[in-house]
Parts: structure tokens; sequence; C-alpha cells
């Protein structure tokens, strides 16, 4: 009887355990309370965030992109390639009355790898709630665990296989940097616009997360570098399957084009 109980506890003990790694999901965003772009852009810098741009993909002026960055978030990322985690992203959605918010532990997690920063990502996130009001997460989520590892499926290109654009590049042209933000190792990370066509697939696979754009580039020790987006797409939209990726699969190619044509 006592190993029958034995036995019984162990089960339980694994289901509990099975349970808990099956609901370890980290959303990507967080739904805020509406309002205009210009009242968001205010309480963003009153919660001590810098703006760095503010961005409508594609053209579409409905769509509101605001970028911003803060002490420390890029404190986190001046390390080597982990520049990309220097910002955060507030998309406000005029037509469909929406704010959503990229979720800062999801992203560092992604973008920082093994220089993750637990405490970085909850100071962000609570200046965030400060800023936005009550933040709901989207059912847009990965298994926590994984997002530094995280590749879309087999073949296909992690974190770490950056599009390496130009050796030997001076910057951004001008027409095309929407923003520069230098960080403290020496790189510098840039916000670029690219050609309609080449942010066209928001109209596709979905303009409620169009804060994937703007694309940025890093700039460090004279090279010019992307998040390749085969990677960086299927981070940001987690719940597509490969049927609706299929749908734009030219754009990779086409963003690649775009971006190499922003750097000089």
């Amino acid at each position: 009887m006592t190993k029958m109980f034995s036995k019984i506890a162990l089960a339980i003990t694994l289901f509990f355990f099975a349970s808990a790694a099956v609901q370890a999901k980290e959303s990507a965003y967080y739904n805020a309370p509406y309002a205009d772009a210009k009242t968001v852009t205010s309480k963003l810098k009153k919660a001590g965030f810098k703006v760095l741009t503010t961005y409508s993909p594609a053209k579409k002026s409905y769509l509101k992109v605001i970028v911003v960055t803060n002490k420390t978030l890029k404190s986190a990322a001046s390390k080597p390639k982990r520049g990309f985690a220097a910002i955060q992203k507030v998309l406000v959605n005029t037509k469909a009355k929406t704010v959503l918010t990229t979720n800062p532990t999801y992203w560092l997690k992604a973008f920082l790898q093994k220089d993750y920063n637990d405490a970085a990502a909850k100071s962000t996130t609570k200046a965030l709630g400060k800023a936005l009001g009550k933040l709901t997460p989207t059912k847009d989520a990965l298994d926590a665990g994984k997002l530094a590892g995280y590749h879309f499926m087999i073949g296909m290109p992690y974190y770490q296989d950056m599009l390496e654009l130009k050796k030997g590049a001076k910057g951004v042209r001008a027409k095309k940097a929407l923003f520069s933000l230098k960080l403290a190792n020496g790189s510098t990370l840039y916000g670029v616009k690219m050609s309609k066509g080449a942010e066209s697939f928001i109209s596709t696979i979905g303009e409620d997360k169009a804060l994937v754009l703007p694309y940025t580039i890093l700039l460090e020790n004279g090279n010019a570098y992307a998040l390749h987006a085969k990677y960086y797409l299927a981070i940001s939209y987690p719940l597509l399957t490969m049927g609706e990726f299929m749908k734009i699969s030219s754009i990779p190619d086409t963003i690649e084009r775009s971006l190499k044509k922003a750097v000089q």
C-alpha cells in the first residue's frame, strides 16, 4: 500500500511539473488601454523613456509605432551583438483604437541570449505599465525557456545567424535612417525606413503586430548587421503557421535587399 501511495504521489508530482512546463509561456506583447499617439508619447516620456521616433509602417497613417529606450535598456544592450535589445516599441492603431506594446521580458530573453538581465526586463515592464496603464498579455507566446534558442523550424536561422549587410560600413543613409542610438560599447543601433514593398507583409500577416517595424540595423566594429528576417518575423508572429508564412515567402529576400541599400 505504501508503495502504491508513493507511485501515486510521484505521478501527481510529475503531472504538476508537466503542467507548469506547459504553462511556462512568455507573451511577446501586452495590450494597453487606448489613448492617442500624442498622449501615449507624453506618458512614455514622463515614465523615463526617450522617444527615438514615431513611424507609420508601409505608409499607413493610422498606425503609429513609437520607438523608445531608457538607461536600463541601453546598459543591458551594450554588449557584443546585443544592441537590438536597446529598444522597445508601442503601437497605436487609431483605426482599431488599440495600443500594443512589446513585452521586455520576451524580447530581452530573445535578444540578450546568455546576457539576459531579469532586473532590466522587470524594471522596463514596470515603467511601461506606469506610462500605459494595465498591461494584458496577448496570446502571441512562446516557451519562455526556449526564447534564447528560438528558431522557427529545422534549417531556419537562429538569433546569432545575423545578416552581415556590409563590412567597413559607415552607417545608414540619411534618407533611410529614422533614428540612431549610440551604445556604451561603441556600437550604434539604427531604425530604418524600408521600401513600401518590403514593409507590405504587415497587410498579409497582421497589422495588429505592425510594431515589428521599423527594422533595425546594428553597426558594430565597422560592420553592419541585421536580424535575419526568417528569424525576426517568426519570433514576432509566434502564432503564424507555415502556410501563413508561405504567403510572404519572398519578403525576407526583399527585406535584405532593402536593408543593404540603406547602408553606406
